[in-house]
């Protein structure tokens, strides 16, 4: 069956760290459940607390949708953590500088960061979704690092020539953009045509 990468189950692991920006990550589960993908959640300690402060929900309410399955971030035996169950892609939205900084020291502590770390190994499709302002120099050299091992970093940064209105499209810019790295067919934005510009 190969390296993992030949392997497209459907299975897509979505974690959510501690930073600002957990409706990235509620919205990116949204929009992977209505494409038909299994969403494995797992949600850091931190990021719990995020998700609750900034979104007012819990894990426990996102795993009540049909196709999300949560994970203990405690458990590091969970199927997430494996390198020869069958996942697709392993994307953390939003992704903490601290966690960066475990990801480029092959550091495993939590089910987060040794489905990433799996994720390099196997070459399975990692991306991370980094919100912070400013980086601090320690964070762009992990993030390089990182990238320089083929992981895809998308910042949570959404583009206004899209002429956004609201909040939810912003959000959706860049979860667009996450979709599109994970191959995954979505029309949450206008596609640039080059014709926008006379």
């Amino acid at each position: 069956m190969g390296n993992g990468q030949d392997i497209c189950m459907g299975e897509v692991v979505v974690g959510i760290s501690g930073a600002s920006g957990a409706i990235y990550g509620l919205r990116l589960v949204e929009t992977l459940l209505r494409a038909g993908k299994t969403v494995r959640l797992v949600v850091t300690n931190s990021g719990r607390i995020t998700l609750q402060h900034e979104c007012d929900t819990t894990p426990e309410d996102m795993a009540e949708h049909e196709g999300v399955i949560l994970e203990d971030a405690k458990n590091v035996g969970a199927k997430s953590a494996s390198g020869s169950a069958p996942i697709e892609a392993v994307v953390i939205c939003p992704c903490s500088g601290t966690t960066i900084g475990k990801l480029a020291a092959g550091i495993s502590d939590n089910l987060v960061t040794r489905s990433a770390i799996v994720a390099m190994k196997e070459r399975r499709k990692l991306i991370i979704v980094p919100r912070e302002a400013p980086y601090a120099t320690v964070h762009l050299e992990n993030m390089t690092k990182l990238s320089s091992w083929d992981t895809i970093i998308i910042p949570a940064s959404p583009g206004f020539y899209q002429h956004p209105k609201t909040i939810d499209d912003m959000v959706d810019f860049v979860v667009s953009r996450i979709l599109d790295h994970l191959d995954v067919d979505n029309s949450l934005i206008n596609r640039w045509t080059g014709d926008e510009i006379q």
